[in-house]
């Protein structure tokens, strides 16, 4: 069943969500955050840049991000849900033997209010479901922990030169750039673990009208340069056979990581066209766009937050991509009943 949340009862009609918010910068997007008035806030990972295997010092970190004021006037409104991603587990792209993860764990249900009994504070990591609204307009909002379980990532050959410098010369030759990383083959690597596994296929077999998948990490994108869904290769197939196997009808991906906004869309070997709107940063801007056969329209490079909108009538998703004016960049409607396994 789905885990406890305090609007659990609330029909939502629009969800807003981000990631990538780093705690000593200024956070002037939670301005149109607020102002767009979210039924609910997903949180994506990256919400604070911890960094450490110092308790103190990620401590010291939650709380600049709990002293903003934007953030604080989105807590007092709004009902907000996290999941984490690699900077506030611990460490940049960290797995699971990341060595300070149970107090990264106890920070972070701490900060975002869960209670001593939750679940979260005991799984084999801190992913988590909810329900909210009524039966035909109920809303599944789900999240993996893809930190806690995963295997070592597989590094590209780069002649024994560190990353940076190995970038910076492809860059002045004016050669594609690929990221650290390439895709693992191993049918045992895994960013999930089987016990997360036995849930989330549980979590899909639950009745709703719309799904929420919200992943730290992108989807779809099919770069495996960067931390992703695609350099886990199992992890990725057996996600669309669990869809299909549960009938998981109502399903659309969310997504944070990469220091800029797309959207992207599968529909070969998938249950029904699987799509997956990726909004970050909430600070954060990256320089370098990697390719993405799967990216519909353009990639958005500024700061950003992502917005889904329900139209429980006409059965259909907005989804949006804001600017900091809250200006929509990005935007897509989704018609429900092509979200269907048939």
């Amino acid at each position: 069943m789905a885990d406890a949340h305090p609007a659990s009862g609330k029909t939502l009609s629009r969800i807003a969500f981000g990631s990538c918010a780093k705690q000593s910068k200024e956070q002037p997007i939670w301005d149109a955050i607020n102002a767009a008035q979210p039924d609910l806030f997903v949180f994506l990972g990256d919400n604070i840049y911890a960094d450490t295997r110092d308790p103190k010092v990620m401590a010291d970190k939650y709380a600049l991000l709990a002293a903003k004021p934007g953030f604080q006037k989105l807590r007092a409104n709004t009902p907000v849900c996290a999941i984490w991603d690699d900077h506030d587990y611990g460490e940049d792209d960290a797995g699971a033997d990341y060595p300070m993860k149970d107090e990264s764990r106890r920070q972070f249900c701490d900060f975002w209010g869960e209670s001593a009994d939750s679940p979260r504070r005991a799984r084999d990591g801190i992913y988590t479901a909810y329900m909210f609204g009524p039966g035909g307009q109920r809303v599944q909002v789900i999240l993996p922990d893809l930190r806690w379980n995963r295997t070592p990532m597989r590094k590209l050959a780069l002649g024994g030169k560190p990353y940076i410098a190995w970038q910076t010369e492809l860059q002045k030759s004016g050669a594609p750039v690929p990221g650290p990383y390439e895709r693992n083959p191993a049918l045992d690597a895994t960013m999930v673990g089987e016990p997360q596994w036995t849930w989330l296929e549980e979590q899909l077999r639950q009745p709703a009208d719309v799904r929420i998948f919200g992943s730290s990490l992108q989807v779809l994108a099919d770069f495996a340069g960067w931390e992703s869904w695609m350099n886990f290769g199992r992890d990725h197939q057996r996600l669309f056979a669990a869809i299909r196997e549960a009938k998981a009808n109502g399903l659309v991906c969310i997504s944070g990581d990469t220091h800029y906004a797309e959207l992207s869309m599968l529909d070969l070997n998938t249950p029904y066209p699987i799509w997956d709107l990726t909004s970050s940063g909430l600070t954060e801007v990256w320089h370098v766009l990697p390719p993405n056969a799967l990216r519909v329209g353009d990639a958005l490079r500024e700061n950003n937050f992502g917005l889904i909108d329900i139209d429980w009538m006409k059965r259909e998703l907005l989804m949006q991509v804001c600017d900091v004016k809250g200006t929509v960049r990005i935007s897509r409607r989704v018609a429900l009943d092509t979200l269907k396994v048939a």
